[in-house]
């Protein structure tokens, strides 16, 4: 097969689902509800879907396999079941919620719901900073994947720059046409997709090594660490640090959170967080399984590079290589289209319009959110050209700064007791601590943080229980203020 030829094959996925994107743009209605929250519309298999595509990225298709590949296949038990269980519980415990409130006030961002409950523009600007600030290096680690995914298909033909622009052209191009209807409907498509393109290239791989027992005996000739449980980078401290700042930190993303205002109904949710671990489970297995093999196959992965592509290119057509790579790119767009079209919406509904420019047009607030959605992804296109760390290190940069802000939010939505002093505290404080840490390890002006504590423990986790003792804490110790109103959050759910 020829290099245009491959290259042909993931244009043409791109193509395809752009074509999705116009078909939803012509039947979508010119309102913010609309092209933000589909109209509040969406029903349980579109719903599960786009989640799905959304949380799944160069962080999961490219990261998740190199790490089973570098430290054994326990990263399965904590991204598989530990992560998919402990977010499909907080998917109820916070998206439920927030969905009857929601639903009932007609809230389309976080901020815009917590700024009402604590008449607070300050509070609702507080929280998408801090959204849009973790939003970055997420869109870049998309970005950094596509970059890395075309280096690996074509051998080096197509440069890692040229990747990283194709995949933010059409992300731009994509999500200024689309909104949330043709977001989610290609969601659900990149969802299917990815999941049929990886269970076939897993069984192409294992049939082609010998079956599911030639591959693991193998792999535990290469590594026998592999076959116990633990050990290595598998500590304590790092399972459950990773678990859990995942899990709260997927929460608070804003093209996840956003997605618990979507529903058709109550009914849609539930079945969506039911169905949620099966979902994951049946991706991650196939992708992460992979990667562990890979440590006993006959290959070499150059330094930096993508393990799946380099097993796919040894033991299935190119063909078929470029099409799960058209997969990997597919949940590269599907997660950075939803960040871009969330953080537009931040932006422009609890930045623009409440603090730079109260009685903009609806026409203008358009306009405004179309040119931060680009300004947006080409510089975390400059920034993605640095390399700035792993895949895996980008995002758990990211998942940890979102971490932060569970722990307020849920003591907002269930304690009335919550006041505004509390909540900005207990906000600002832990995420000037994180990024202080960040900073530490990328500036050379600021004195090196640790990351980690007592034996794997991820600082993260610290600073999370500081944000629930401060949010308390100084709860207590101030009083509402007058335009706080309680009773906004005041649902009854079942």
């Amino acid at each position: 097969m020829t290099l245009g030829l491959s290259l042909g094959i993931v244009v043409g996925y791109l193509v395809f689902a752009l074509a999705i994107g116009l078909v939803a743009y012509r039947v979508s209605e010119s309102t913010a509800e609309d092209y933000y929250l589909a109209n509040r519309s969406i029903g349980t298999a579109v719903l599960l879907f786009t989640t799905f595509a959304t949380l799944l990225s160069a962080f999961t298709f490219f990261g998740g396999p190199n790490l089973a590949f570098a430290a054994g296949p326990e990263w399965l038990i904590v991204m598989g079941t530990l992560d998919g269980v402990l977010f499909a519980v907080l998917w109820y415990v916070i998206g439920y919620k927030q969905w009857l409130i929601g639903d009932r006030n007609g809230y389309v961002t976080l901020g815009e719901m917590l700024g009402d409950r604590f008449g607070s523009v300050g509070l609702r600007a507080l929280v998408a900073g801090v959204s849009l600030l973790w939003l970055f290096p997420y869109v870049m680690l998309q970005q950094m994947g596509a970059g890395e995914a075309l280096v690996g298909l074509t051998d080096g033909a197509v440069p890692y720059w040229g990747g990283a622009a194709l995949v933010t052209g059409f992300m731009i191009l994509y999500v200024v046409l689309a909104g949330m209807r043709g977001v989610a409907w290609t969601d659900t498509v990149q969802g299917l997709f990815m999941l049929s393109v990886v269970w076939i290239a897993a069984v192409w791989v294992v049939s082609a090594v010998g079956g599911v027992g030639a591959a693991t005996g193998a792999m535990l000739d290469a590594k026998p660490s592999f076959g116990s449980f633990g050990g290595g980078l598998y500590s304590p401290g790092f399972i459950i640090s990773t678990a859990i700042t995942i899990a709260f930190g997927v929460t608070m993303f804003p093209q996840i959170n956003q997605r618990f205002f979507v529903a058709r109904s109550g009914e849609t949710l539930k079945r969506s967080f039911v169905l949620w671990p099966v979902l994951v489970l049946l991706l991650f297995l196939p992708a992460f399984m992979l990667g562990a093999w890979a440590a006993g196959m006959p290959i070499s992965v150059p330094e930096g590079a993508n393990v799946l592509p380099v097993v796919l290119n040894e033991y299935t057509p190119a063909w078929f290589a470029a099409l799960v790579v058209a997969g990997a790119m597919a949940a590269m767009m599907s997660s950075s289209d939803s960040m871009l079209l969330s953080g537009s919406s931040y932006f422009t509904r609890d930045l623009y319009r409440p603090v730079i420019n109260a009685t903009a047009s609806d026409r203008r607030e358009a306009w405004v959110a179309r040119i931060g959605v680009a300004v947006f992804a080409l510089l975390a296109f400059v920034a993605s050209l640095f390399r700035p760390g792993t895949l895996i290190e980008v995002g758990d940069t990211a998942f940890s700064g979102f971490a932060l802000l569970a722990l307020p939010v849920i003591c907002a939505l269930y304690w009335e007791r919550t006041t505004r002093t509390g909540m900005v505290v207990g906000v600002l404080v832990p995420q000037v601590a994180y990024l202080a840490v960040v900073l530490s390890a990328v500036v050379a002006a600021v004195p090196t943080l640790p990351r980690t504590v007592a034996g794997g423990w991820d600082v993260a986790l610290g600073l999370m229980a500081l944000s629930a003792i401060l949010t308390v804490g100084v709860s207590l110790l101030t009083a509402q203020t007058a335009d706080s109103d309680a009773s906004r959050f005041a649902v009854a759910g079942d």
